[in-house]
């Protein structure tokens, strides 16, 4: 419990400390955020503000992980593992796609960075190779993934095989990444939404790993790989995102941009993979479901009937054109995911209930 506090609690500081002077920097740089046009005119205030945030978020999730194992290097089988670093490869890899979209939003002036092709190459490299590894660095009998689609652990008869579990996986680690991207449109909006499900996975894998089949083998047990590494990774992205979250609510000093968006929505996708927790993510994270099916609904019904189910997409926006503050809408959200994160982990823990027979 002690390297869990750790990770947190360093992530959160790294974060906090780190923040004002990012700002600094990007400010000093002219590293503004570019609005869109056709938004809702209350943010055209917003043009300018430093964004790539999430290089911040990254880095405090890294040190928060790398610092608590440091300080617990003494004690035995507390080192880095395979699926630790594989979770750290996916966030890294995809916040550096990010990166380069915000980049060249920057560079061009414009809202648009990198073209749709080219940020699903990166997303597509990073995944696939993710994916790969994944079901490699064999310990115990348990790979850090498993072929299996999984809801609250893995669903037996439902084996993909290699190559469908990397296309699978591919597809679900893509379909996140872009989830938390377009949720990320209001000050704090999807850094706390994320905060939330990071937190509801600090609870699922430690649960695992209190209840681990190498340690524990008895009815209900989980074979995952690594369940208290995952935990610190979780609880590091815990803490990067609270400490972010003080200097992004409303009024927002930083964005978070693709850097983060994307760095965060991989780092989910990754956290369920190897908890076998696939289809349980879309319940923790059903703001970012519903915000992602709005901007589908929206395109599909406007090209086939050239009209709108919303008056803007994504959801968020639709809702500040309805006449909410943008307060308003981003803390109701919170609740709604907050929701959704109660209602997951109680699924969660009535499957634990259910071998228990209670």
């Amino acid at each position: 419990m002690k390297s869990v506090l750790f990770a947190s609690g360093f992530g959160l500081i790294i974060s906090i400390l780190l923040t004002p002077l990012a700002i600094r920097a990007f400010r000093q740089k002219g590293l503004g955020q570019e609005i869109r046009d056709d938004g809702p005119e209350s943010h055209l205030s917003k043009k300018g503000t430093p964004t790539m945030g999430g290089t911040v978020i990254v880095a405090a999730t890294v040190g928060g992980y790398v610092i608590a194992h440091l300080l617990l290097v003494s004690q035995p089988g507390r080192g880095f593992t395979a699926t630790g670093v594989l979770l750290l490869f996916l966030m890294v890899g995809l916040g550096t796609v990010g990166f380069l979209d915000d980049y060249l939003k920057i560079r061009h002036r414009r809202s648009l960075g990198l073209n749709k092709t080219a940020k699903l190459v990166g997303q597509l490299v990073v995944g696939v190779t993710f994916a790969v590894l994944a079901l490699n660095f064999e310990s115990g009998g348990q790979t850090p993934a498993s072929t299996s689609v999984s809801f609250v652990r893995d669903i037996a008869p439902m084996g993909l095989g290699a190559v469908g579990f990397v296309i699978l996986a591919y597809l679900f680690i893509a379909g996140f990444s872009n989830a938390v991207n377009l949720t990320d449109g209001l000050d704090g909006l999807a850094s706390g939404c994320s905060a939330m499900v990071f937190a509801a996975y600090v609870f699922i894998s430690f649960w695992q790993f209190t209840h681990d089949c190498a340690l524990k083998p008895i009815d209900g047990c989980y074979l995952v790989r690594d369940p208290l590494d995952v935990t610190l990774v979780a609880a590091a992205a815990l803490g990067a995102c609270l400490g972010f979250l003080w200097w992004n609510t409303s009024p927002a000093r930083i964005f978070m941009g693709d850097t983060g968006s994307l760095a965060l929505g991989g780092l989910m996708s990754g956290l369920a993979i190897v908890t076998r927790t696939e289809l349980l993510l879309v319940v923790l994270g059903g703001l970012f479901v519903a915000v992602t099916l709005s901007v589908v609904i929206q395109v599909a019904f406007f090209r086939a009937t050239r009209r709108r189910v919303f008056r803007m997409a994504p959801l968020h926006h639709h809702f500040e054109l309805a006449g909410w503050t943008e307060n308003t809408v981003i803390v109701r959200f919170w609740l709604v995911t907050g929701m959704a994160v109660a209602f997951g982990i109680g699924l969660f823990y009535t499957d634990w209930l259910s071998f228990a027979g209670l």
